[in-house]
C-alpha cells in the first residue's frame, strides 16, 4: 500500500545478494564470489511474517491469507571511487537515489574462499560506502550553492530557504557526518540527498555467530550508533538454508538446533518497518484476511483509499478492534458483544494491529 522501497547495498562479496535471495525466497539475484555479479538492480516483494494474521483468518473463516509485503531492491555492489563513477558507481548512486531507505549489508564473517580487498574490517567497509555517498552529496551541493546564493540575493524566498538547507547540510557533510542529522523540512527534502535517507546496517556473520553476533558485528554496532543508525545481525548462509526448507516444522526444528527463536530476517524486517515508520493493520472477511502496510499516523480515510478509491470516496466509518482483542474475543461477533469494537471517523489515526471493517457507500 505504501509503495516504499528499501535498497540492499554493500561492497562486493559482503553477502547482500545471498541475503536478498533469502528475503525473497528466490534465486532472483545470481550469487558469485566476484564483484558486479548484480549489474541490474533486482526487485523483490518480501512477505512480512505476522503471527496475528493467521489467527484473524481462522476466526473470520477466510479462504485466503494475504500478508503485507515490503519492496526490496538488490543494488549493484560498489567500490571505492563510486562517487567519481568508478566501477558501476554512477548506476549504483542513481538507483539509491530512488530508494526510501537503505539496508547496508556489511561483511562480518571470515571465509578464505571469498575474496576481500585488504584486511577484514566491518566498520571500515561500512565507512567506504558511506564516504562515497557523502562525497556524492558534497559534490552535488557545492555545485548547487552558487546559483542559489544569486537567487537568494534577489529576495527569492524559496531560494533563501533552500540555500539555508544546503549550507546546513554542507557543514554536516564536511564534518564527515550524514545529512540525515542536519534536520528536516520541505527545503531539506527537496535536496534528495543520498545520506539523508534512513539507513540500517546489517552485520552478515558466520553461522556460529547468528544468535549473538561477533566482535566485528559489535564494532559495526558501535560505529553505526555514533551515526544514529540501527544494526541488525543475520547470517545470510543460515537464512538461505531456512528459505530452502518448505515445511514449517522443519524450519522451527532447524532454528531450535542452532539456538534461535526466529529467523534473523524477521528481526531485520521489523527494524526496516521501524526505520520507515510503518505499521500494519488488517481486514478480514470470508474471502480473504489481508495485512496492509501504512505509515504511522495514516488517517482511516487514507487507509481505506489505499485498498480501493471507492472506500475513500464513500467513507462512512471505520469499525476497529485491536488484533489481540479480536483473537481473544473469538472474532468480530465476540468483539461486538464485548463492546470492544470502536466506530471511528475519517481522521482516526490507524494503529498498529487494528482489525478494521470500513463502512462506505457509493
Amino acid at each position: 500500500m505504501t509503495g516504499l522501497r528499501c535498497g540492499v547495498v554493500g561492497l562486493p562479496n559482503a553477502g547482500k545478494s545471498s541475503l536478498f535471495n533469502a528475503l525473497t525466497a528466490s534465486a532472483a539475484a545470481e550469487v558469485a564470489n566476484y564483484p558486479f555479479t548484480t549489474v541490474e538492480p533486482n526487485l523483490g516483494r518480501v512477505p512480512v511474517a505476522d503471527a496475528r494474521l493467521a489467527g484473524i483468518a481462522r476466526l473470520a473463516g477466510s479462504a485466503r491469507i494475504a500478508p503485507a509485503h515490503l519492496d526490496m531492491v538488490d543494488i549493484a555492489g560498489l567500490v571505492r571511487g563510486a562517487s567519481r563513477g568508478e566501477g558501476l558507481g554512477n548506476r549504483f548512486l542513481a538507483t539509491i537515489r530512488d530508494m526510501d531507505a537503505i539496508a547496508h549489508v556489511v561483511r562480518c564473517f571470515d571465509d578464505e574462499g571469498v575474496p576481500h580487498d585488504g584486511p577484514l574490517d566491518a566498520a571500515g567497509d561500512a565507512e567506504i560506502v558511506e564516504t562515497e555517498l557523502l562525497l556524492a552529496d558534497l559534490d552535488g551541493l557545492e555545485r548547487r550553492l552558487d546559483p542559489l546564493v544569486k537567487k537568494a540575493r534577489g529576495g527569492d524566498r524559496a531560494a533563501i530557504e533552500e540555500k539555508e538547507a544546503v549550507e546546513r547540510c554542507l557543514a554536516v557533510l564536511r564534518e564527515g557526518r550524514p545529512a540525515r542529522v542536519a534536520g528536516e523540512g520541505p527545503a531539506f527534502d527537496r535536496l534528495q540527498l543520498l545520506t539523508a535517507k534512513p539507513a540500517l546496517y546489517v552485520g552478515n556473520v558466520e553461522e556460529d555467530a547468528a544468535a549473538s553476533g561477533n566482535d566485528r558485528s559489535r564494532r559495526l554496532a558501535d560505529w553505526a550508533a555514533e551515526r544514529g543508525a540501527p544494526v541488525a545481525v543475520v547470517s545470510a548462509m543460515i537464512e538461505a538454508e531456512i528459505a530452502r526448507l518448505a515445511d514449517e516444522d522443519e524450519r522451527v526444528a532447524f532454528l531450535a538446533a542452532i539456538g534461535l527463536e526466529e529467523t534473523g530476517l524477521k528481526g531485520l524486517i521489523r527494524k526496516i518497518y521501524d526505520l520507515l515508520g510503518l505499521i500494519t493493520f488488517f481486514t478480514a472477511n470470508a474471502n480473504e484476511a489481508h495485512a496492509w502496510t501504512v505509515a504511522a499516523g495514516t488517517r482511516a480515510i487514507d487507509a481505506a483509499g489505499g485498498i480501493h478509491s471507492d472506500m475513500a470516496r464513500g467513507f462512512i466509518a471505520a469499525e476497529t478492534v485491536p488484533a489481540d482483542a479480536y483473537i481473544a474475543l473469538g472474532g468480530e461477533q465476540g468483539a461486538r458483544e464485548a463492546a470492544a469494537l470502536r466506530r471511528e471517523g475519517r481522521d482516526y489515526p490507524v494503529r498498529d494491529g487494528d482489525v478494521i471493517l470500513f463502512r462506505f457507500n457509493v
